[in-house]
Order: C-alpha cells, then structure tokens, then sequence
C-alpha cells in the first residue's frame, strides 16, 4: 500500500507530525497531478462551510463544498467519475477526472443527472513548486499510498479519512488513529 513514488492518482496521508497546520494536518490529497514543473492535488476529508449552492446558486444543489488546499481558495474546482457527461475532462487515473466543462456541470445538477455520489466540489487546491514535494516527501511530511478507492473515492473519502488510513497503515500509525487532533487536548 505505501509507495516511494508520487504520481498522479495516488493519495498523500499527512504524516502524524504535521502539527498546527490548518490546511494540511490530518489531510488526505488525491494528487491530479506530478511532474518537474510541480504538483496538484485536492484535500478529500475537509468539508468546509458552504454548499455548492452558496457558491453558485444557479446549480441548486446543497452539495457540501470542501476545502482543497491553501492555493486559490477564490476559486472552485472539481473531480469527478462520469466524463461521457462532462466535456474536457482530463483523467487523474483510476476512473476519476478533473475539470471540464462547468456550464455543463451546471446544467446536470440542475436536472439532477449526477449526484455526489458523481462529483465532489472544493475550494481552492494544494499546490508545490517544482521539487517541493519531493523534498517534503523526503522529510517525512507525506505518505504516498495507492488509491484503492480507485472512482469511490468521491464517496468514500469522508472526514474520518485520515484516521481510516491511519489503521490501515498499522504499526506506529494505528496509535495515532486514536489520539486527538490536538495533542494539548490529551
């Protein structure tokens, strides 16, 4: 399950010692992309406070926006798992796409063709320049594991997410999957 390499489709687990960050503590992020000119990826299990519907009322869907990092939080982005319905998509891997047309996105939820179980919405995204998440990978800031999800993953990742992994990590990993998300709280 654990992997070196990050790659695009794979998840990055914070590891346990990322401490008083608010984006990144207890984040899991399915990478949308990898390469020398830097890295992508969406936080799967922090809801934030809006529905899609506060954002872009015309889509009328209550459908919980998450936070998908610190970059551009201005913006809204999506993933998703049906790409015949969704112009322009590009595929991270395993059945899931990023992007595409939004007008169209609109329109589907309108007329209630795709669901949640479909899309999953954020805001903003996590981003790293260049080599920056290889360096941070190589301090031990990450754990790179395989997406076994694979298209579920827009389902499955729910805020219990990061202490899922936790227990399947095992080992070291398994005390933390109980401890709170503050240590001061102990």
């Amino acid at each position: 399950m654990i992997t070196k390499k990050a790659t695009k489709g794979k998840l990055l687990v914070a590891e346990p010692s990322i401490l008083g960050d608010v984006s990144f503590n207890r984040s899991v992020i399915l990478l949308a992309n990898h390469d020398e000119q830097g890295s992508v990826g969406f936080i799967l299990n922090k809801p934030s406070s809006h529905t899609l519907e506060d954002l872009v009322p015309e889509a009328a869907s209550a459908m919980t926006v998450y936070n998908g990092g610190p970059v551009e939080q201005e913006c809204l982005y999506f993933i998703h798992k049906v790409p015949d319905l969704i112009p322009n998509s590009v595929e991270i891997a395993s059945g899931i796409y990023w992007g595409g047309d939004f007008n169209t996105v609109v329109e589907l939820l309108r007329f209630h063709l795709i669901t949640e179980n479909d899309i999953r919405f954020f805001l903003g995204y996590s981003g790293w320049d260049g080599m920056q998440l290889d360096e941070e990978l190589d301090s031990r800031s990450w754990i790179v594991v395989d997406n076994i999800h694979k298209k579920d993953i827009i389902t499955r990742a729910l805020p219990d997410f990061w202490r899922e992994n936790m227990i399947e990590l095992g080992g070291d990993y398994l005390l933390w999957s109980n401890a709170p998300e503050n240590p001061v709280y102990n």
